[in-house]
């Protein structure tokens, strides 16, 4: 039976939106199975490596972080055990899902179907340095890229539709980011102030919008519960990382990273346009203060540049939106140029990047490169060789000392080597006094003899007895990172000068 004039109008729309979800899909496949291929390259980053050993003591909160991201990480080794790949699978997803979604965010924008809003806006994001490095390794911000990522695409919904129950999904997503990374609480600031100042003022009075804030609330309500027995520790942490940063200069080039890092150099001028085109629309100037906000505070108090990086995929949208409304009207060659000259430059400039950043070859000059390049894959560099290490002048001790042996770590990468590969040299558990190691605390049985990791000779002298240089921190590569060129030496050392409960109270690291 043939069918009716109004039955294809219904079935089209429905037809194309499969579609879009479907190509937005494959881009964001493509970025996955090349991040797959790549990710097993190297060594666990230092910053895995302390999600690994907290995913060994989970609880409801850490010194440096909420307790998502070690819950993920207890389920990755569940799953996969120590693989690279498959702990790295996680990021992987959230990062093709910030693809994925961001691409309908244009679409919700009004970007045409197939067209060139909603894959300009997916290969934009995916060709990002931050997106990009996010996929790589194992880290909070993998996680709180897609939260902020669907919190943008949630607000986008409301706004569009007008209808208050997305307040449900953003309060969702909200507590899920408050269990994730604490700064979302700027991007949350971004929302009021865009609520205050907007239009969407009148949802203050809508009962949905205060039950998304239960809802976020209720999600985050064990962490909060776990900070207040723990006196707000991660807020003490958080301090002492800024006023680090500061002082170390880290806190420098703040606005150039928004165009150099946080997007595609290419595509700046796309999210520019992007923030423009928000602040005119007056259904959506709230999306522009969800920017604007969290930029502001985090220039004024001297944030790094990457604290923002979550709101670019709901600029990058609206600006593919808009260049694609501005082409529509333009003659068949201006566009088809235009088109071209863009997505030749943001290739171009990904490629760039994905040399930088991502692991592309194991050895070689791409390799050799790369590491030139980019500190955080020098990083992943040398821990199989240092606990190896650690394994070799234990074994060189006499008897009566590996009896009574502790290993005295000075950082959580340390930690976290001497805690996820020791076992296999049958090493005792690490003694840790930075971040969470520092409330796991030491042996019932403390050691007479220790082996001290990342610390000075001036505070192995200090704070034990008998110390003396045992070996020496480094790799096979001649890579030069923290480990090989911040305090190398590993001493062996006798008791300490004073007990452990003085020593653990007098010693609490934040790094």
């Amino acid at each position: 039976m043939p069918s009716t004039a109004s039955e294809d109008k219904i079935e089209k729309p429905v037809l194309a939106g499969r579609s879009d979800v479907a190509v937005l899909i494959g881009i964001a496949a493509i970025f996955a199975i090349g991040h797959i291929a790549t990710n097993g390259r190297y060594g666990f980053h230092r910053d895995e490596l302390q999600f690994l050993s907290d995913a060994r003591h989970l609880d409801w909160g850490f010194v440096a972080y909420p307790p998502m991201t070690p819950f993920l990480e207890h389920i990755g080794l569940s799953l996969f055990g120590l693989s690279l790949v498959g702990l790295r699978m996680f990021s992987v997803a959230a990062q093709a899902i910030v693809i994925v979604v961001s691409g309908l965010m244009a679409r919700d924008l009004g970007g045409g179907r197939l067209a060139l809003a909603q894959v300009t806006t997916a290969l934009a994001v995916g060709l990002s340095p931050l997106p990009l490095f996010e996929a790589t390794e194992f880290q909070y911000t993998s996680f709180a890229f897609l939260w902020y990522a669907l919190i943008a695409w949630f607000t986008i919904k409301l706004l569009k539709t007008e209808n208050p129950r997305w307040w449900l999904a953003i309060g969702a997503a909200v507590g899920l980011g408050l269990l994730t990374k604490y700064s979302i609480t700027f991007y949350i600031a971004g929302i009021l102030v865009g609520l205050v100042v907007t239009r969407a003022r009148k949802y203050f009075v809508s009962p949905w919008f205060w039950g998304g804030i239960g809802l976020a609330l209720l999600i985050f309500l064990p962490n909060l519960i776990w900070l207040a027995h723990h006196d707000f520790i991660s807020y003490t942490f958080l301090q002492h990382i800024h006023k680090r940063d500061v002082g170390e200069g880290r806190a420098a080039g703040y606005l150039t990273g928004q165009f150099w890092l946080n997007a595609n150099l290419v595509a700046a001028p796309v999210w520019i346009v992007g923030l423009f085109a928000y602040l005119l629309d007056r259904r959506y100037r709230m999306i522009a203060l969800m920017y604007l906000v969290p930029l502001t505070i985090f220039w004024v108090s001297k944030g790094r540049f990457y604290y923002v990086a979550e709101a670019y995929p709901m600029l990058l949208a609206m600006g593919a939106v808009s260049a694609e409304r501005w082409l529509s009207r333009r003659a068949k060659i201006t566009r088809l140029s235009t088109e071209a000259v863009f997505f030749a430059g943001l290739f171009a400039c990904g490629a760039y990047v994905c040399a930088i950043i991502v692991p592309l070859a194991p050895s070689g000059p791409l390799r050799d490169f790369a590491l030139s390049k980019n500190g955080d894959l020098r990083e992943e560099i040398g821990w199989d060789e240092m606990v190896k290490t650690v394994a070799g002048i234990r074994d060189s001790l006499p008897h009566s000392e590996q009896t009574s042996l502790g290993i005295l770590v000075g950082n959580y990468g340390e930690r976290g080597a001497i805690e996820m590969l020791g076992p296999a040299y049958r090493l005792p558990s690490p003694i840790s006094i930075t971040n969470s190691g520092w409330l796991v605390g030491y042996p019932k049985e403390p050691p007479s003899t220790v082996i001290l990791i990342g610390m000075s000779q001036e505070f192995a002298d200090r704070e034990f007895t008998a110390c003396r240089v045992a070996g020496h921190n480094g790799n096979s590569l001649g890579v030069k990172n923290e480990e090989s060129e911040s305090r190398p030496e590993i001493f062996v050392c006798g008791p300490l000068r004073e007990t452990w409960p003085e020593f653990w109270k007098d010693h609490q690291w934040f790094g």
